[in-house]
């Protein structure tokens, strides 16, 4: 314990007596009971542009201050002057497409599905804020895994307690071995009596000149609270030394909890096989094999012939073979100062993994122009633009009729009238309404129709999302239609009369002008006062009888043309006029749940780092 208080009192990071209790409350700095609370900076973002995002960004690291640790800014002026971490534009750019992604599916997504991408955007401006020239690596394992001697063999000192006694770390260790690392620690709630500094010679300690190692809890700790400290700080450094031995190092609990979930992070991460010294010969080489195998297995990138990866060593700490090497290769990861960048890059894409199944669509999505029309054809249906259409032909075919035909025969419609008031001229001889859905039925069917087809393919909350807008636009829909049915079935004025209509009235006038006129001469020559001759006014009456109808035929015949156009156009209108009430109602609304869910993919593909020319 002497040695160790000599270590101790070398820090220059220790915390006055009186203040661990603030050191140790600053665990909670980055969790607010078991909730984490972010700014998506949307509208600030859109109003100034990129530089929104980043000023929106100190609120996370000044609620670490918050908690009684030192914020950044403090550790500055009680250790010099740091540089805070810096991210390359492609990562901003992630970051920022995260941000916008958060913003735009507030209104569409649960607090949970977004929780994940909420922590990292936290811990992003977090270690944004904090310097750049430090690398916190964490060393985790299982007990009795020898991660303490390891650490001790890295420090150069007997830092961290070792023995037999399980577990044997009950509390995070760091060590320093460079000045100004106490705002990562204070993020990481590691109070002061808990941070240590190294006793090595100069050139060593140059070659781990900005490391910040951390000594964790057993991962299976048989206390919760050790666990739970585990996976709290796990989530808050930049790299992870994974330290197996030859007895757990295919332990299902630490493959499935922690190794497979963290598969993106291979480039933080490192596995060493400890122990060895316990192994035969040629046997430490078959078990790192088979280590290999499992992370593969895993789904973890191994960093091999020079390919960016997981580092998997085998070395004893006990005999302090192989630790040479592990410190010469995090000498080089330190000295590189990307880790924190990798670290939150990774974080990406695993908040972007877990949120595909709300983001990537499994097909093309969209609404079809055949799925516009039949929705139009469906309303046109439910409207009767149909019907209108034909009854407008009719009444055309009426009015030529009655211009066109015999005087005769319109007398005889006339009393047939006369004879059955209570029918109309403009009934249709359409099936009874008991016998065919209603025109709300059939609205209804229709939106329920479009909806199912603009939401097919879609992630469940945005198919919710376009089904819903879909409903709501269809509520007073059926009455519009009904409006609009009724106007177009009663029309206010006559059809127009083409320009020889008044050539064809002229002509049967003078068709029945004939036969008046032999009538009468008949009825003279009987009553003696003309001299009989039947053969002019017969051939009067006879032109007069056969020509009418005659008149009358060609009349229909030339007004088929012309009715069959007015009736068009009259089922035309009021088929436009129902598809613009349809399309503002219902397909408008739908339209805009979708261009609002292809830009959430457009931010989504960009949080993944892909190009954007996904569906």
């Amino acid at each position: 314990m002497t040695a160790v208080t000599a270590v101790t009192d070398q820090t220059g990071e220790q915390e006055p007596t009186g203040k661990e209790g603030e050191g140790e409350g600053a665990a909670e700095a980055g969790v607010q009971g078991g909730e984490r609370v972010w700014d998506d900076g949307l509208i600030a973002r859109r109003g100034g542009g990129a530089d929104a995002g980043a000023a929106a960004q100190p609120s996370a690291s000044g609620r670490a201050g918050a908690h009684g640790g030192p914020s950044a800014h403090g550790a500055q002026s009680a250790h010099g002057a740091q540089d805070s971490t810096t991210y390359a534009a492609p990562l901003r750019a992630r970051l920022d497409a995260l941000r916008e992604l958060v913003g735009l599916s507030r209104a569409r997504l649960d607090g949970q599905t977004l929780a994940e991408a909420g922590r990292v955007l936290d811990q992003a401006a977090a270690r944004r804020e904090l310097s750049d020239r430090h690398t916190v690596v964490a060393i985790a394992g299982a007990t009795g895994s020898g991660k303490s001697t390891l650490f001790n063999a890295l420090a150069g000192v007997a830092i961290s307690e070792t023995g037999v006694r399980r577990p044997t770390t009950a509390a995070p260790l760091a060590c320093s071995w460079t000045d100004g690392a106490a705002s990562l620690l204070d993020r990481l709630g590691i109070p002061g009596r808990l941070r240590r500094r190294p006793l090595q010679s100069p050139a060593q300690g140059a070659r781990l000149d900005g490391l910040v190692l951390v000594d964790l809890p057993d991962h299976d700790s048989a206390a919760v609270e050790h666990r739970a400290q585990v996976d709290r700080i796990l989530t808050l450094v930049d790299a992870v030394i994974w330290v197996v031995d030859p007895e757990k190092y295919a332990d299902a609990v630490l493959h499935e909890r922690y190794l497979r979930p963290m598969a993106t992070h291979a480039e933080v991460t490192f596995v060493v096989l400890n122990q060895t010294d316990r192994l035969p010969d040629d046997a430490a080489d078959l078990v790192l094999d088979d280590l290999r195998r499992l992370l593969d297995d895993d789904g973890i990138a191994l960093g091999e012939h020079g390919e960016p990866g997981a580092t998997v060593l085998a070395l004893s700490a006990f005999t302090g073979e192989g630790v040479g090497e592990l410190r010469e290769v995090l000498g080089q990861f330190v000295a590189e100062r990307g880790a924190p960048a990798r670290r939150i890059s990774a974080d990406l894409d695993t908040a972007a993994a877990r949120l595909r199944p709300v983001y990537a669509a499994g097909q093309r999505v969209g609404l079809s122009e055949r799925a516009r029309e039949e929705f139009s054809d469906r309303l046109a249906e439910a409207v009767g633009a149909t019907a209108t259409g034909q009854a407008a032909e009719r009444a055309w075919r009426r009015n030529a009729s009655k211009a066109c035909g015999t005087p005769w025969l319109r007398l005889w419609r006339w009393y047939e009238a006369q004879r059955a008031p209570g029918r109309s001229p403009w009934a249709d001889s359409t099936a009874p309404a008991d016998q065919e859905p209603t025109a709300r039925q059939r609205v209804e069917q229709a939106v329920r129709v479009v909806g199912e087809e603009a939401a097919a393919g879609l992630p469940a909350p945005w198919g919710q999302a376009v089904r819903d807008a879909a409903t709501r636009g269809s509520v007073g829909l059926p009455e519009a239609l009904d409006e609009l049915a009724v106007r177009a079935g009663a029309p206010s004025e006559r059809p127009p009369r083409p320009g020889w209509w008044p050539m064809a009235v002229l002509l049967q006038a003078s068709m029945t002008l004939l036969q008046i006129v032999g009538g009468l001469w008949l009825v003279g020559q009987i009553v003696g006062v003309f001299e009989p001759n039947l053969g002019v006014p017969v051939l009067l009456m006879a032109s007069g009888i056969v020509g009418g109808p005659c008149v009358e035929w060609a009349c229909r015949m030339a007004a088929r043309g012309p009715a069959r156009r007015y009736g068009l156009e009259a089922e035309r209108r009021l088929r436009e006029a129902a598809s613009g009430r349809g399309r503002a109602q219902v397909l408008d609304p739908v339209a805009a749940e979708l261009l609002r869910y292809r830009e959430v993919r457009e931010q989504y593909v960009r949080v993944t780092g892909l190009s954007t020319t996904g569906r």
